[in-house]
């Protein structure tokens, strides 16, 4: 990993389908606008790494990727108790992109998990053009940790500062170094050179 601490407290929230995808190794980029919380100040990433916290909020079987449908059943099957945000993934970053073309979108559709009038949706929210596409390496924790959901993580939000520290130390990559590099190259070739 990356960073040095073996703890960590900023997640980032992101489709259970999606997350569930990213462990898999199946996408290894999200396409971000922000949370309504957030338009004022627009969708940043100001974190190296994060874990990953599976939500339902806005989940939407139409905007997913048609390979994804299917597996939309499975994630809501697996739920945590009410309450509970179960935490097993936690993401380096190790590219982002602020994309104010449309078009090169259109070129890295297999390492994201939306249908293109998804993408094309949030790239013109709110009639602000562009999205920041985030590249991950993703790593599985070796086990699950169950964080209780405080009122505050609810909502329309991005990012939030976990209340308690989760310790990271033992996360496995999902994909293998030249899997994940081959596949950062292809973005940088659609995308351009990261900003981050």
């Amino acid at each position: 990993m990356s960073a040095t601490t073996t703890l960590e407290r900023t997640a980032l929230k992101e489709w259970a389908v999606l997350c569930d995808a990213m462990a898999r190794g199946d996408i290894i980029a999200m396409v971000r606008k922000g949370g309504i919380r957030e338009q004022r100040a627009g969708f940043t990433v100001r974190h190296d790494r994060f874990v990953l916290y599976p939500t339902y909020f806005h989940e939407r079987e139409s905007e997913l990727a048609p390979r994804f449908r299917l597996t939309l059943a499975r994630s809501r099957a697996d739920l945590p108790p009410a309450g509970v945000i179960r935490i097993s993934l936690v993401a380096d970053v190790a590219a982002v992109w602020h994309v104010r073309d449309l078009e090169p979108l259109r070129a890295i559709e297999g390492e994201h998990g939306l249908v293109w009038d998804a993408v094309e949706s949030r790239f013109n929210y709110r009639g602000v053009t562009g999205v920041h596409v985030v590249a991950a390496r993703i790593s599985r924790l070796s086990a699950p940790v169950d964080v209780p959901e405080a009122r505050r993580y609810q909502g329309c939000v991005s990012w939030v500062e976990l209340d308690a520290d989760i310790d990271v130390s033992s996360a496995a990559a999902i994909i293998d170094d030249a899997n994940f590099e081959a596949r950062i190259a292809r973005l940088r070739d659609a995308l351009g050179e990261a900003v981050a």
